[in-house]
């Protein structure tokens, strides 16, 4: 579920990701977003002397080549930016070994220096310290999510702040001087998430805010008086507070009525006031502040789409936005002394992700990501050209082979309308029908957007089209489309999946008896559910770490989800009231109807959908002699993030695929 669960969890489906960034960061990836652009302009190519036709050549037929797994895996993963107190380089993560580490690297490009050399644990940069060589790192074990804080000393050395078994933190950014830095961690009590102050200089510690009543606590303002906390009711309904540690007094900022949500951005620079979003006067949030010397709430920024972010610059000489627009992400900037907006330079093709500004508001860093593009890194200094640091992308892979996506939309069984996102291969034409695959993303309330995807990529390279369906309940396109799917798992929302089957096949270049379904989390759920309960409409399911016992995955949640326990059984249902309807929507009750062939991949460690999940509904179907393939890692959890691992599952994705629906004969449909 990747986008209705705790703040605290990851960001992968089947659980809300709220966790924030240090707002530094955050600021950067909006204001990056627009300003990188200068000099990463497309620019039209030079005019060519004496040019005839003759001369001109022949576009080669795309794909020119299909590219293996392997090819694909080879692209660099990159992500995270922080820069060092003299802001002359950054600190990134990286898999370009096959395991996440922690890297450095000088603004102006050159060698990479390893900050963490793991081979076994993924290691994730996460911010390096405002005034000396010291970083902060966090990792797991083999994808339990049990996150700990590590501090990388100047030496080298290694201490965990955060030490003991069973527990989670997260960082939660630096005090504005410097001087503290925050974490969040349930070890106290392992329902809920306390706040403490760490000193920069020996790490001593005070708890700040003890929460007892099941709050999200987070972030914390920059002099550390304010604690931003979220109270959730349901997926659409929640609310926001702000606790005084100084008059040790919280205040609900959000009263209302109906359903609405609330989501703290930023807190001001100069602790006068709070940024926020909410959808409570309309279909998207808007960007709200709260003036903490008079109480008094006013609108900002308004958008015809969700403002999903926001926030200030370390000074707060500019504020950033990000909109969720159709599918992509559209980045204002202005200025705040004068509240203007800063002109924007056009976009090269992709987008800037990940943006960061450094301390001093003149530096900053930013990813390019596109649909044939993964991430790449630039730093920019302001009134310079960007610098590219990274070349992300195998150079084996031509992008011209990859494909652009399209954003379709179609009319669903009750006039609904479905908006998707499309992968069409090059290969394929009227006179070539190709197979499809409708790859329905976690949640429920997640969202397919126009990205690098490597798995989405790597198939329709090989001539499989993709349909990224946003059935009802997907994020970013209205709190009532939102809502849409609440309470109606296993029908409504699968029902649009069946739509989605029924627009593909009026594509005239798809083959309409070759038609599959694919899904990870709550998408492979709807994997199962479209098999058991729709038996004959789809030919093949991949099945990536889906539910398919709901009493099972919802009386297994992790501790540290309690305080979101009773929004995620109003969404899906309470295993003590709604034990039948849990049984009638969940595809393990009604194995004996799945008749198609699946393959499930799972990942040993993962807390949200845990292995039974999977090991059961594979014994069951191979029970009705169906064909079923299972991979299994060891060392995955919610997601598979190790190279070797990715190569080893996608690949099987693709032999089963072929095996199984593109070698099925095509026949001519005469309807």
């Amino acid at each position: 579920m990747s986008t209705r669960m705790p703040s605290i969890a990851p960001r992968t489906a089947l659980g809300r990701s709220m966790q924030r960034t240090p707002m530094a960061v955050a600021v950067l990836i909006n204001l990056l977003t627009a300003l990188m652009l200068a000099g990463c302009g497309t620019a039209e190519p030079p005019a060519t002397p004496d040019a005839t036709p003759a001369a001109a050549s022949v576009e080669p037929a795309r794909p020119a080549k299909t590219y293996s797994i392997e090819d694909f895996i080879e692209s660099i993963g990159v992500t995270g930016a922080s820069f060092s107190p003299d802001e002359s380089r950054i600190l990134l993560s990286s898999n370009r070994t096959g395991i996440w580490n922690a890297y450095t690297i000088a603004v102006g490009g050159g060698t990479w220096t390893p900050v963490t050399t793991s081979t076994s644990d993924n290691h994730f940069a996460v911010a390096w310290f405002p005034g000396d060589d010291r970083v902060l790192v966090t990792r797991d074990r083999g994808g339990d999510e049990l996150n700990h804080l590590i501090v990388i000393e100047a030496d080298g050395s290694e201490r965990d702040l955060t030490p003991g078994d069973g527990l989670k933190a997260e960082f939660a950014g630096f005090s504005h001087d410097g001087s503290r830095f925050f974490v969040l961690t349930n070890e106290r009590d392992a329902r809920y998430f306390d706040v403490y102050a760490y000193a920069v200089d020996g790490y001593a510690r005070e708890m700040i805010y003890r929460n007892d009543t099941g709050y999200e606590p987070g972030p914390v303002s920059g002099d550390g008086r304010y604690i931003a906390l979220t109270k959730p009711d349901t997926t659409v309904n929640n609310d926001i507070y702000l606790h005084d540690r100084e008059r040790d007094q919280t205040l609900h900022l959000s009263p209302h009525q109906g359903n609405a949500q609330f989501a703290i951005q930023d807190f001001a620079p100069d602790g006068t006031h709070l940024l926020y979003t909410s959808n409570d006067n309309g279909e998207f949030s808007s960007l709200r502040r709260y003036d903490f010397a008079d109480a008094r709430h006013s609108e900002i920024e308004r958008a015809d789409w969700d403002i999903v972010f926001a926030g200030y610059s370390h000074n707060g000489s500019y504020r950033v936005t990000g909109i969720n627009e159709d599918g992509r992400t559209r980045i204002r900037m202005v200025e705040t002394t004068t509240g203007t907006a800063v002109e924007l330079p056009r976009l090269p093709a992709g987008e800037i992700r990940g943006l960061t500004i450094g301390r001093s508001e003149s530096r900053l860093a930013f990813y390019l990501n596109g649909d044939r593009q993964p991430n790449d890194l630039y730093t920019l200094t302001l009134g310079q050209a960007p610098v590219q640091l990274t070349r992300s992308l195998n150079p084996a892979i031509d992008p011209e082979d990859l494909v652009e996506t399209s954003v379709v939309r179609f009319k669903s069984f009750d006039g609904l309308e479905i908006p998707n996102i499309l992968w069409k291969p090059h290969q394929a034409h009227a006179g070539a029908r190709m197979p499809a695959i409708i790859d329905v993303h976690g949640g429920p309330g997640g969202q397919t957007t126009r990205a690098w995807n490597a798995l989405r990529q790597y198939l329709a390279n090989h001539g499989y089209v993709i349909l990224g369906i946003n059935n009802r309940g997907s994020s970013g396109y209205g709190k009532t489309f939102f809502a849409a799917d609440d309470g109606k798992h296993g029908r409504e929302p699968l029902w649009d999946v069946i739509e989605a089957k029924k627009y593909l096949q009026s594509l005239d270049y798809v083959d309409p008896d070759r038609i599959g379904i694919m899904g990870g989390s709550y998408g492979g759920y709807m994997t199962l559910a479209a098999l058991a309960f729709h038996p004959e409409e789809f030919a093949v399911g991949v099945n990536i770490f889906g539910v398919s016992n709901w009493l099972r995955t919802l009386e297994s949640i992790p501790p540290y989800w309690e305080s979101f326990r009773q929004a995620l059984y109003a969404e899906i249902g309470n295993p003590e009231t709604d034990r039948e309807k849990l049984i009638a929507t969940s595809p393990l009750f009604h194995a004996e109807r799945i008749v198609r062939p699946l393959i499930v991949l799972q990942g040993a460690n993962d807390p949200r959908v845990i292995q039974p999940e999977s090991d059961e509904i594979v014994a069951a179907v191979r029970a009705n002699g169906v064909p079923v393939e299972y991979v299994l890692f060891d060392d995955e959890g919610h997601g598979f993030t190790k190279k070797k691992n990715q190569i080893t599952g996608y690949g099987a994705i693709l032999a089963f695929l072929d095996r199984h629906l593109k070698a099925a004969p095509e026949t001519v449909d005469n309807r």
